[in-house]
């Protein structure tokens, strides 16, 4: 449902045959097999277990001598089982489902080029160029009071005006081809810093204009042909080792870039020599030693050095930064796969106590705690990963930041499960209050 919520507006009523919305839903739904797994986990370990106590199965069990833990130990060895599945699954599965929905929406986009460009709003998505499409037929492919914009940068945008054309794709998929006809190209040629230009203007009965389909697919945050999500343990580990044993590169970038600016560094050995000219009355006040005539260029090559040496340097930096939060996404991914995976366990010892102790089968109580229970495990899951992606945390702290609370919950619940506890017993409640309530009645009437 948020997959749909998302991409609501570009898959609905465009001319999408059946078997593609299919393909789509079937790989969407695959994709959340790791997250759906705890969540029915959960939910059913509550329920069984609710209805076991609800029919005083359970009271019977423990008056035969078995004890609630010895009695979970299949239920629980077979929860290992499911989360070793779900470890399989998230590892050789959905690297390769998340693969083919990617490029599944990608050939969407590329086969149907309609899907992204609207009637009447100007879409900027391809590099260098925004267009504007009055009207489009049924079909998808006639378009009418065309405008396109090309983006140069120069005195001012050349524009181009048709009155209909044919929008459609190469046969290699690499290139959106607009055939128009009937229109005009405006163009105005001439140097920056000058008025002296020329403007000139073409008319024409048909013109071909051709897109390069590179940055042509969805804009939906970081939708990537390449994301993390599609690779399995082994190649997270070997990209993540790629992206931290990089100090060779910045090294090596660092002297192509920087050191160049800063011939005096050879001199570094120098320092004694240069110390002991220090206190020379003569070369005290390095402006002194410098011609009139020489001193204003020198101090604007300074500038210059000093500028390009700041801007390099803050290139490395950027650099350094984006491998730093590719690090920290693929090690978010590798964690992933653990983590959810364990979290068929953690839900587990949450839920097998949880319903022996409220003894309520059916849909009613259970499905409203197993869906307060996985929106906690769901928010802590999230926030740890937002603090991992900040880098305000570290990865490993960041991912298993649900499974650290969660499991002593599970832990406390199943000590209270073995010795019958009234957790959540309504009546226990009352009857540990009513004392209060009867003497809070007494003081008022007095």
């Amino acid at each position: 449902m948020q997959f749909f919520w998302l991409y609501i507006d570009d898959l609905v009523g465009k001319g999408l045959d059946l078997f593609t919305i299919l393909e789509l839903i079937g790989l969407v739904s695959v994709s959340t097999f790791t997250t759906a797994l705890p969540l029915a986990l959960l939910f059913s370990s509550i329920m069984t277990f609710g209805n076991l106590g609800e029919s005083f199965e359970l009271i019977a069990i423990k008056a035969a001598g078995i004890p609630l833990v010895r009695f979970m130990r299949p239920l629980f060895i077979f929860a290992i089982f499911l989360s070793g599945v779900a470890f399989l699954f998230a590892n050789n599965i959905i690297p390769v489902t998340q693969m083919k929905l990617s490029s599944l929406k990608y050939e969407i986009i590329v086969s149907k080029p309609a899907l992204d460009i609207k009637e009447g709003v100007f879409y900027d998505k391809i590099d260098g160029y925004v267009i504007k499409l009055g009207k489009k037929e049924s079909n998808d492919s006639v378009i009418r009071n065309i405008v396109i914009f090309e983006k140069k940068f120069n005195l001012q945008d050349n524009m181009i005006i048709a009155e209909s054309g044919v929008m459609r794709v190469s046969k290699d998929k690499k290139f959106l081809e607009f055939i128009m006809y009937n229109g005009w190209r405006y163009q105005e040629r001439g140097l920056k810093n000058t008025t002296n230009t020329e403007f000139t203007r073409l008319h024409f009965k048909e013109y071909k204009k051709v897109f390069n389909l590179s940055s042509f697919q969805m804009n939906k945050g970081n939708d990537n042909i390449y994301d993390p999500k599609m690779l399995s343990i082994r190649q997270l580990s070997y990209a993540i080792d790629s992206l931290q044993n990089k100090d060779s590169f910045y090294v090596k970038k660092t002297n192509l870039e920087v050191m160049p600016y800063m011939k005096f560094m050879k001199y570094k050995d120098s320092a004694a020599v240069f110390a002991s000219l220090k206190n020379t009355p003569s070369i005290q006040n390095f402006n002194a030693i410098l011609p009139d005539s020489l001193s204003g260029n020198i101090l604007e090559s300074l500038g210059y050095q000093f500028t390009s040496i700041i801007n390099n340097i803050q290139s490395i930096k950027e650099t350094f930064k984006s491998n730093a939060s590719a690090g920290a996404y693929h090690a978010i991914e590798w964690h992933r796969k653990f983590t959810l995976s364990f979290a068929c366990i953690v839900l587990f010892l949450i839920g097998a106590p949880l319903g022996s102790i409220i003894r309520k089968g059916g849909l009613g109580t259970p499905l409203v705690l197993a869906i307060v229970f996985f929106v906690i495990f769901f928010l802590l899951n999230n926030f740890g990963e937002k603090f991992a992606k900040s880098g305000e945390w570290t990865v490993y702290k960041g991912m298993w930041l649900s499974s650290s609370i969660l499991i002593p919950v599970g832990l406390f619940l199943t000590y209270k499960a073995m010795r019958d506890s009234q957790l959540f017993n309504q009546e226990f409640y009352y009857r540990l209050l009513q004392p209060i309530k009867v003497t809070l009645q007494k003081y008022f009437k007095k």
